[in-house]
């Protein structure tokens, strides 16, 4: 029987830290080129350190969007907000290192008469769901990310000036007879102004993370630890290199759910890693939507060139009202989980990218232009016909 009583931490990571500054250059590339040809073929790194910036990939796209990555770089480090004589968005160097994709990989990937379109590479992917937030996501990482989102929101609208781009969070979570009910822990660790000392850094910031926590979270016996080194001035990636990809479990959840190790950031959708991430997600959420679990892990697997998954697994943990061979059965039936398929259910070939590289790409709001669509519930019905 799984235990009813423990504590579980996650954390996340603002959009300035310096590895997720690199996601968000990455998938604002991918952004570049599925804006140019929505069948544009991406896989992007970036790299951040002192006043250096370097692009390196592999990409199929229109040669005007290649000229302009600098540009692109440089425009996503200003947004972020950094203007620091160790990292400035004006004037730090910029490489661009970016070829053309391998013919073999293309060959493999690519449809032809004869052959459906493959996966972009071999792998297992998760989806995860449960009832503990209204995102049907896990609570550490959903208030985690909740935290930081609304920080960053204050910081560029001026109410929470002093405070810089580079941050972290940290929320353990207490849980009784299996249900989050309140905060034991926060950590919070956010770059600010040398003139702010740790209590004005402290007093600004502890009404955003009682707001961003459910009603009576914060109790007494919470602990805080704001900016526990006492000092943060040197951040982003003038204090700490960045590489793209370095927060998959940031990234999705938290450490709650399995992740199969693939990173997403920087790849266009023809990569199973990001896309059948989604999917798999998209599943787990309509099925716990439907009132079928109320916690539900997907797995899926690919081989490189080979378009039809290798396999589809599907665990409630004990809360499934129907069969799980049952439901492996009707979610392969309701949804084409070829490479193709996801990408038209989802409609990922669009340039919805950037918006997923901080704050998670998952337990966000599906947005009007097909942002985030892995996130509907509009197989509710469906499934509940199904299985009826």
């Amino acid at each position: 029987m799984a235990r009813q009583d423990f504590v579980f931490t996650s954390e996340s990571v603002s959009e300035g830290h310096p590895d997720k500054v690199c996601d968000l250059i990455s998938d604002s590339v991918l952004d570049a080129y599925l804006a140019a040809d929505p069948q544009a073929r991406v896989a992007l790194e970036t790299l951040v350190t002192t006043q250096k910036v370097v692009l390196a990939g592999e990409v199929r796209g229109p040669d005007h969007v290649l000229a302009s990555l600098e540009e692109v770089a440089r425009e996503r480090i200003r947004q972020i907000g950094y203007e620091q004589s160790g990292f400035h968005w004006r004037d730090a160097d910029v490489e661009v290192l970016v070829h053309g994709q391998s013919a073999d990989i293309a060959q493999g990937v690519d449809a032809a008469d004869d052959k459906a379109e493959g996966a972009g590479d071999q792998g297992i992917m998760f989806g995860y769901a449960c009832r503990e937030t209204d995102g049907l996501m896990p609570a550490p990482i959903y208030y985690s990310h909740r935290i930081l989102a609304d920080l960053a929101a204050a910081r560029h609208d001026g109410r929470a000036a002093g405070l810089g781009p580079d941050s972290k969070s940290q929320v353990t979570v207490r849980y009784q007879n299996g249900a989050p009910v309140g905060a034991e822990s926060i950590v919070l660790s956010t770059q600010h102004d040398e003139a702010m000392s740790s209590a004005d850094v402290e007093a600004l910031v502890r009404p955003y993370i009682t707001d961003a926590l459910p009603d009576g979270w914060i109790s007494n016996e919470t602990e805080f630890h704001i900016n526990p080194t006492g000092r943060f001035v040197i951040g982003g990636p003038e204090g700490d290199t960045g590489l793209t990809g370095r927060k998959i479990i940031v990234d999705t959840y938290g450490g709650a759910a399995p992740h199969g190790g693939g990173a997403f950031s920087g790849k266009d959708p023809t990569k199973v890693d990001r896309s059948a991430a989604y999917a798999s997600r998209y599943l787990a959420k309509n099925v716990v939507a439907a009132g079928l679990a109320d916690k539900c892990t997907i797995q899926l697997s690919y081989a490189i060139g080979v378009a039809k998954p290798l396999s589809l697994y599907v665990d409630t943990q004990g809360t499934g009202q129907v069969d799980e061979a049952m439901l492996e059965k009707v979610l392969a039936d309701i949804m084409d989980l070829t490479p193709q398929g996801i990408r038209e259910h989802l409609s990922l070939n669009r340039p919805i990218y950037a918006r997923t590289a901080a704050y998670g790409h998952f337990g966000r709001d599906p947005e009007a232009d097909g942002g985030f669509s892995w996130e509907k519930t509009d197989l509710v019905g469906s499934l509940q016909r199904a299985v009826s």
